[in-house]
């Protein structure tokens, strides 16, 4: 069975560091494109960063970018959120999902989740 199980959520202050990771088991983890996203009460949830299946390529929105950084270990079917710089508005249940590609194309509609961990920044 398909699982993703995050880990590393906590509170933390205003400028301090978290290190998310997600473990997957039950699939081909080095097949699927991972992403990390999160989610505040009454927002869409937001992505804030994915990574191809190789690790060689990432990308960031605007909001995280120079402050998160994603990696994934294929070897041993883990993805990774180091998130530095930490500000309240971070506040959120972070969640990693795993993203088929299918003939080149990352299919986020197949996509699966975790059950999220909760970061929470004070100021």
């Amino acid at each position: 069975q398909e699982q993703l199980v995050e880990s590393g959520g906590g509170l933390v202050q205003s400028g301090g560091s978290l290190r998310l990771s997600c473990a997957a088991s039950g699939f081909t983890f080095s097949s699927f494109a991972m992403t990390w996203h999160r989610s505040t009460p009454g927002k869409e949830r937001e992505l804030v960063a994915s990574i191809t299946r190789s690790g060689l390529t990432a990308n960031y929105p605007a909001s995280v970018k120079g402050r998160f950084t994603i990696s994934r270990d294929n070897d041993k079917n883990m993805v990774y959120l180091q998130m530095n710089s930490l500000k309240p508005e971070d506040t959120a249940v972070y969640y990693c999902k795993a993203n088929p590609v299918v003939d080149g194309l990352v299919r986020v509609d197949f996509g699966f989740w975790g059950q999220g961990t909760q970061v929470t920044v004070s100021s």
